[in-house]
């Protein structure tokens, strides 16, 4: 796919991985257009996590380097949304100190939350429809409404690059729809998107762009372009390596 001029990330020749000589990624070089949406599409153990952590700056690539691409307004502000499965849900918080959490810096001294924050806690919650449960308890809530959660968190301080690990997985019909809804209006709005998936008929075929990963990338464009039985059997082949 020819790369993007107008680009907000760069990643060049990054190797990563969590046990010496077994890289979960590697050679990966990726650059997504400001305002993009990109699915990175692949089978659990393909390394579509590590890449994500890595381009947050969770993690930090044996080789190769990420680079943001600052405009006027300065550098890019990235929010992450990690797999609901990866939460330890048992901490006793509520849905609004949560969320509270992607704009703390924000929120005013002490632990109160500003006037300012809360509206801006209560958009995001309205936009995802679950504005009901500001008060509940994290622990109390479905997966799908978790899922929800976590992505007003990352939402509510309005992130130019807005980084999701499978935001649709294990979630029902109307969760699914929802959150795409939602990623669509903000991409619209200017915030580029980039999520992985391992659904191909709900969420790839519907993506702008799709990457395929199984440690290398195997492909990049179109979903036409990129769902093609080649493609898919190289990518859904033998993975060797952790997601």
């Amino acid at each position: 796919m020819e790369q993007p001029d107008d680009w907000i990330l760069e990643v060049r020749e990054v190797t990563f991985g969590y046990s010496y000589h077994r890289p979960a990624i590697e050679g990966i070089n990726l650059k997504i257009q400001r305002g993009g949406f990109v699915g990175i599409l692949g089978p659990s153990g393909s390394g579509k996590t590590s890449l994500l952590k890595v381009i947050c700056g969770l993690n930090k690539p044996w080789y190769g380097s990420v680079k943001l691409n600052s405009d006027k307004t300065g550098k890019p502000k990235i929010g992450y949304v990690p797999q609901v499965e990866s939460v330890d849900w048992t901490f006793p918080v509520t849905v609004k100190e949560v969320v509270s959490m992607g704009i703390w810096n924000d929120s005013g001294a002490g632990p109160w939350i500003s006037k300012v924050a809360v509206e801006k806690i209560r958009y995001a919650l309205e936009s995802l429809k679950i504005e009901e449960y500001m008060s509940r308890q994290i622990s109390e809530l479905s997966g799908g409404e978790q899922q929800r959660v976590f992505l007003a968190r990352a939402m509510v301080s309005f992130p130019d690059i807005l980084v999701l690990d499978e935001p649709t997985s294990g979630v029902d019909y109307n969760t699914r729809e929802v959150i795409l809804d939602v990623l669509r209006k903000l991409n619209q709005a200017g915030t580029t998107i980039i999520l992985t998936t391992h659904d191909i008929s709900a969420v790839a075929k519907r993506l702008p762009r799709l990457v395929c990963i199984n440690k290398h990338i195997i492909s990049d464009g179109t979903p036409v372009e990129i769902l093609t039985d080649e493609n898919l059997l190289h990518t859904y082949g033998l993975v060797d390596g952790e997601n």
